[in-house]
């Protein structure tokens, strides 16, 4: 049986590797870019330290709430981020994809390891996540990466 391809996005941002990572751990700047378009993003509480883990809620008007937790399995500044992302309930409680609105098949637990890589004043990003490549476009996961990344290069170039 082949195995499915999964997700994976490089994106360079004009921006220094220091402040891009920071971007994924402050929660002051998650709030503001990490969410797909129209959608909004609350976390009940975040340490984005390796150990350490999140809580949060992306508020989606058409598709209704998506409770995640997560744990950071490595946080190595400023080069490496890796975490879980599991279906949870308000109560931080483990729920099936169908109990969180995704598709039947959607993984209860994804794996996202982001590396960041000096390019002289920029900052190469690799993302990758374990989940099927195909069906995160069918359902717009992919595509959301990117207006998130526009929304982030914003926040790192505002003065």
């Amino acid at each position: 049986m082949e195995k499915s391809k999964e997700l994976l996005i490089t994106h360079l941002f004009d921006a220094p590797q220091e402040l891009v990572f920071n971007a994924w751990t402050d929660p002051e700047k998650l709030q503001h870019w990490y969410a797909p378009s129209g959608c909004t993003i609350a976390f009940k509480w975040i340490n984005a330290v390796q150990g350490g883990g999140f809580h949060s809620c992306i508020h989606d008007p058409v598709h209704g709430d998506c409770w995640i937790i997560g744990d950071y399995l490595e946080a190595k500044f400023p080069e490496k981020l890796v975490f879980t992302m599991t279906l949870s309930n308000e109560r931080g409680e483990v729920v099936n994809a169908n109990a969180a609105s995704k598709p039947e098949d959607w993984p209860q637990t994804i794996i996202t390891t982001v590396t960041f890589e000096p390019v002289g004043n920029q900052t190469k990003l690799t993302l990758h996540q374990t989940v099927d490549e195909a069906q995160a476009k069918n359902t717009g996961a992919y595509q959301s990466w990117f207006s998130m990344f526009d929304r982030l290069q914003m926040i790192l170039t505002q003065k």
